[in-house]
């Protein structure tokens, strides 16, 4: 369908569509609201206006409120008794090493004679490893704080854990946990699974080949069986969005990449996959070019740049 037809069936000039935005760049201004916003953890956006205001910047109170607002700064009107004291507020900028992010959420299901038992389910943001699935009986916020505490001995600190508003995750415990630490909870919107996407991916996989395709007899007999595919999952599974990479490949290809200033013995942009010594081409980045701006993306944020703009008929590749 033409532009024109397009604009007469929507009732909508063709200057309109047309029209160059001209508004000036407010991605220095975005930055130094969620600076303000995370240092005073109270702030609405008024009070923020006013600090701006006292630091130089010439802005009206409704741009600071826009802006605000679309980086999910707003404070919830109904405060708990509780005080959190990790609690992340914002959005959650994206992981760029192994071990950095993680998610973690439970998973439930039943032995042969019927009893139900749940699973502790924790990912890594960035490899897409697992760090750990703990079933039990029964979980409470001490229980797993100590199955994180086995697993950060073993694999070191994350910066932040994303959760949901389940009771264990809620708990005093684990907030101490998280304190005593220096982790930070990350809890996504109430109604919200998709802010947690990559441990709702995990657990699909999880259900699909693992626990729709065994029988547990036993406690003991789940451990095993979810442990030995957990491994599998890490080390042999391909996974699609490493570009069948595994995990482990992965996270092994990332240390290298970040190792590049200390010397390497190979390409930054090969990886051994296997026993020989030749390696495989895998690039991380792709450039993407829109006018006179450039910039380098990961795999997964240029699919969906070139996405949206297939949708608008103006895509480039280079």
């Amino acid at each position: 369908m033409s532009t024109v037809r397009s604009c007469r069936l929507a009732h909508f000039t063709r200057a309109a569509w047309y029209r160059k935005s001209t508004a000036r760049d407010q991605s220095g201004l975005a930055l130094r609201i969620r600076d303000i916003a995370h240092a005073r953890p109270r702030f609405g956006y008024q009070r923020i206006t006013v600090m701006l205001r006292r630091e130089g910047w010439q802005v009206n109170r409704k741009r600071v409120r826009r802006l605000y607002r679309l980086q999910g700064l707003q404070l919830r009107m109904r405060i708990r008794r509780r005080k959190h004291m990790c609690l992340h507020r914002g959005a959650v900028p994206l992981a760029t090493r192994t071990h950095e992010r993680w998610s973690m959420d439970f998973v439930h299901d039943a032995l042969f004679d019927g009893r139900a038992f749940r699973m502790l389910t924790v990912v890594d943001q960035y490899s897409r490893q697992s760090p750990l699935i703990e079933p039990a009986f029964a979980h409470s916020g001490r229980s797993v704080s100590a199955v994180l505490d086995a697993a950060v001995d073993r694999l070191g600190l994350p910066v932040s854990i994303t959760v949901d508003h389940g009771t264990e995750f809620m708990s005093k415990a684990l907030e101490e946990w998280a304190w005593r630490r220096g982790v930070t909870l990350d809890f996504i919107r109430p109604g919200k699974p998709n802010e947690n996407a990559h441990i709702e991916s995990f657990n699909g996989r999880l259900r699909d080949e693992c626990l729709n395709v065994n029988q547990f007899v036993s406690l003991d007999d789940a451990r095993q069986k979810i442990e030995a595919w957990r491994r599998d999952y890490n080390e042999a599974r391909p996974h699609s969005s490493l570009r069948n990479l595994t995990p482990c490949e992965f996270a092994q290809y990332g240390q290298q990449q970040r190792s590049e200033e200390g010397g390497l013995s190979q390409p930054l942009n090969c990886l051994k996959t296997g026993p020989s010594s030749s390696c495989q081409k895998i690039p991380l980045t792709t450039v993407y070019r829109k006018g006179k701006l450039t910039i380098s993306l990961s795999i997964g944020n240029f699919l969906m740049a070139a996405l949206m703009e297939v949708s608008m008929g103006k895509f480039l590749f280079s």
